[in-house]
C-alpha cells in the first residue's frame, strides 16, 4: 500500500445531474463537507455529467440549489470555478484523452475488439459453467498483425486495463482498516466505450489524480470500483487517497431505498416541509451516538468523530426519528424565520387569503408546539382561513354525549363578552358548573364551533386570533345548527 501524501485535504462530491438528490446523495455531500470543515480542507464540487441518460440537469442547477438549501458550501466547483477547472465532465474530455495517452505508453493497456453480444454469450457460458463471470483476455493474446488487420478494417474497438492477477492492492478505509484485495478475482476492465467515450471508472479517477483528491467518501456499493481505480493509481505512480466507505441507508426490512419510499428524495421532504437543518442534523447522527442529538452544521463538524470509524451493516431510514430532530428544530427557529419557512405552504394552500405578517406570527407561536414539518401548519391554521363547515350530524357525532342545546344557550347569554376573551371564557366555565356540565363537554363545543375540531389551541387564543367580531359570527352558526 502506497503512503498517502501529507498537505492540505481535499475532498470532492461527484453527483451525476439527475435531477433531484436522494438521501444518499445528500449523505454523502453532507460528510464530505463536515470533514473538509473540521480539517479546514477543501471541499469540491464536481458533476459527472458523461451519461447521457441520466443528465436531466446539465448546467447542475438543482444540484447546486440543493446544497444551498442545506447550506452545504463547496469551496471549488461550477459557478464558484478554482484550480482545476472544468468542473463538469463533459467538459473534461481532452484531459482523459491525454491521460489514456500516457496509460497506453505504461504497457498496462490494450485494445479489446470484442463484440458486445461475444461477451454477453462468454459471460452466460461462464454463468453456466459456475465461474466467475470475467473477460478472459482475448483480445490480450492477439499478435501485433492481428491488431493491424482488425485495426486497418477499421474494427471498432475499446481500451482496456490489464490487471496482474498474481499481485494484491492495499487501501486504508476510515471505518475498515486497511483492506487487501486479491487480483486474481479481477478481471481486465474497459477504461473507453467504443464511441470513443470514458467509463464511469477512469474519468472519475483521473479527476481525483488531477484535482488531487487526498479523502474520499462514498458508498459501501463503490467499493468494488475502488480496486479497479487503484490499478489505474498506481499505474500513474500516484499515491492512494484515504477512503470511507459509507454504509447504505436502507429501509427497516434492510433493502435499499428507493423512489418509492418517501423520503428518498430530497424534494420530498423539502416539499413536505423538512428544515434543511434537521436533514442534516439526521443524517449526520444515524449510525453514529452523540450525547447532544440536536446539532448544527458548525457542531457537528467539530464533534463528528473520524478518527473513530466503525463500520456497520446497512443503516436503517428511520422516519419517525426523523420526525423527532425536524420538531425540536422548528421549536429552535425564530418567529420571523418560522414565518418565511411557513409563508409559502400557507400562500399555496390559501391563495386567495390576505396574511398579515403579525397575525402569522401571532398564529405559528400558538401552533408551533404541534408542528411536525412546516407543512402542518396549513392543516392545523385550517380554521383561521376558512369558516367550520360542519353539517348538524356531524357536529352531534364530534360532541356525542354533550348537551348541546343547553350549551348553546349557555354560548348566546353570554356572547357579549367576547371582546374580553378571558371573562367569556371564566362566565362559561362558571355557568357550565352551576348547570353540572363538565369542562370536556364544554370545551369540546366551544372549540368545535371555533374551528370545527375537538382538539386545539386554548379556547382564549384562538378567541384573540380570530377576533370578537369573526368568533360570535362561528359561534352563532353553529347554535344555528343545532337548534
Amino acid at each position: 500500500m502506497q503512503e498517502k501524501k501529507t498537505g492540505n485535504i481535499r475532498v470532492r462530491f461527484a453527483p451525476a445531474p439527475s435531477g433531484f438528490m436522494h438521501l444518499g446523495n445528500v449523505r454523502t455531500a453532507l460528510i464530505n463537507f463536515l470533514f473538509a470543515k473540521q480539517k479546514q480542507g477543501t471541499f469540491v464540487l464536481r458533476i459527472e455529467d458523461t451519461d447521457t441518460q441520466r443528465n436531466m440537469d446539465p448546467k447542475a442547477e438543482k444540484i447546486i440549489s440543493d446544497l444551498n438549501w442545506l447550506n452545504l458550501q463547496y469551496n471549488e466547483g461550477p459557478v464558484k470555478g478554482g484550480p482545476h477547472v472544468p468542473y463538469f465532465q463533459s467538459q473534461r474530455t481532452e484531459i482523459y484523452k491525454t491521460a489514456l495517452q500516457e496509460l497506453i505508453k505504461t504497457g498496462i493497456t490494450y485494445r479489446c475488439f470484442c463484440t458486445i453480444e461475444e461477451l454477453e454469450r462468454k459471460r452466460q457460458r461462464q454463468i453456466a459453467l459456475k465461474q466467475p463471470p470475467r473477460y478472459d483476455k482475448t483480445c490480450l493474446k492477439l499478435t501485433q498483425e492481428e491488431i493491424d488487420s482488425k485495426l486497418k478494417n477499421n474494427t471498432p474497438f475499446i481500451w482496456r486495463v490489464k490487471i496482474e492477477q498474481d499481485q494484491k492492492i492495499k487501501f486504508l478505509d476510515l471505518a475498515k482498516g486497511t483492506l487487501e484485495f486479491d487480483l486474481k478475482n479481477f478481471s481486465d476492465f474497459p477504461i473507453t466505450r467504443q464511441d470513443g467515450s470514458f467509463t464511469f471508472i477512469f474519468a472519475n479517477c483521473i479527476d481525483d489524480i488531477k484535482m488531487e483528491i487526498t479523502h474520499i467518501f462514498r458508498g459501501e456499493d463503490h467499493i468494488t470500483n475502488t480496486v479497479d481505480q487503484l490499478v489505474i493509481f498506481k499505474a500513474f505512480g500516484k499515491s492512494f487517497p484515504t477512503y470511507y466507505h459509507m454504509p447504505i441507508i436502507c429501509e427497516k426490512d434492510g433493502r435499499k431505498l428507493s423512489k418509492r419510499n418517501f423520503g428518498f428524495s430530497l424534494n420530498d421532504l423539502q416539499n413536505a416541509g423538512y428544515l434543511p437543518e434537521a436533514v442534516c442534523n439526521y443524517l449526520a447522527i444515524i449510525g453514529n451516538t452523540f450525547e447532544n442529538e440536536i446539532q448544527t452544521l458548525d457542531d457537528l463538524s467539530k464533534n463528528f468523530n473520524f478518527e473513530n470509524m466503525h463500520s456497520t451493516g446497512p443503516i436503517k431510514y428511520d422516519l419517525e426519528k426523523l420526525n423527532w430532530i425536524n420538531h425540536k428544530w422548528i421549536n429552535l427557529y425564530t418567529e420571523q424565520k418560522l414565518v418565511d419557512i411557513c409563508l409559502p405552504f400557507l400562500k399555496s394552500a390559501y391563495p386567495h387569503s390576505k396574511i398579515d405578517n403579525n397575525i402569522l406570527v401571532k398564529l405559528l407561536n400558538l401552533i408551533k408546539s404541534e408542528l411536525v414539518t412546516a407543512k402542518d401548519c396549513v392543516k392545523i391554521l385550517n380554521f383561521y382561513f376558512e369558516k367550520p363547515q360542519l353539517s348538524k350530524e356531524q357536529i352531534q357525532e364530534k360532541l356525542s354525549n354533550t348537551n348541546l342545546q343547553l350549551l348553546s344557550e349557555i354560548v348566546q347569554k353570554n356572547i357579549n363578552l367576547l371582546h374580553s376573551p378571558d371573562e367569556f371564557v371564566n362566565q362559561i366555565k362558571k355557568e357550565a358548573k352551576l348547570n353540572f356540565l363538565t369542562l370536556n363537554t364544554v370545551f369540546p363545543f366551544l372549540r368545535v364551533a371555533l374551528t370545527g375540531s375537538i382538539q386545539g389551541q386554548h379556547i382564549n387564543d384562538i378567541i384573540n386570533i380570530l377576533g370578537p367580531e369573526e368568533s360570535k359570527q362561528r359561534f352563532e352558526n353553529l347554535i344555528k345548527i343545532v337548534s
